[in-house]
């Protein structure tokens, strides 16, 4: 198979209705939309529309606000470390930075720093120098004799 050869299963794409094109088409004159008033003509966009009484989202109460000032991590489990560790692209001595998880494909994007999280297990001592970490994590890095170095961030639950 070639790029040039890929294309859709029979049936699985509709040719567009063209509208408006004469009486024989079966969809000429008002083209499917009726007779007149304001949802007959173009440019019509009346989503929250009540016919006048106060919409749904004007009647209920404001609530909360965002934190522009929010940090958003990008989140690493220990289990796709331990495998980037199994697969050979990490040494397991070591120091694991955000660089590091970028240049070997975990990370496709960086965002504010990384924060590791408990999901899956690791079976191998390795040093982190991260963002933030939860105290789970941190434990079991540890506990097999790894560290855990937190940069510009605190250790939060």
């Amino acid at each position: 198979m070639k790029l040039n050869e890929i294309k859709d299963n029979e049936g699985a794409t509709k040719k567009r209705m063209r509208v408006g094109r004469g009486i024989g088409s079966g969809k000429g004159k008002t083209a499917g939309r009726g007779v007149k008033g304001q949802k007959s003509r173009s440019g019509v966009a009346i989503k929250g529309f009540e016919g006048g009484q106060m919409p749904l989202h004007r009647r209920l109460p404001k609530r909360g606000f965002t934190n522009i000032f929010a940090k958003d991590f990008n989140i690493v489990s220990l289990g796709r470390v331990q495998e980037a560790i199994d697969d050979g692209l990490i040494d397991a001595g070591s120091v694991v930075t955000v660089e590091t998880l970028k240049a070997i494909g975990v990370l496709r994007q960086l965002k504010d720093g990384v924060r590791l999280l408990s999901d899956g297990e690791l079976t191998t001592a390795v040093s982190f120098e991260i963002a933030g970490a939860s105290r789970a994590a941190i434990e079991a890095v540890e506990k097999l004799g790894g560290k855990v170095t937190v940069i510009g961030a605190s250790v939060e639950a």
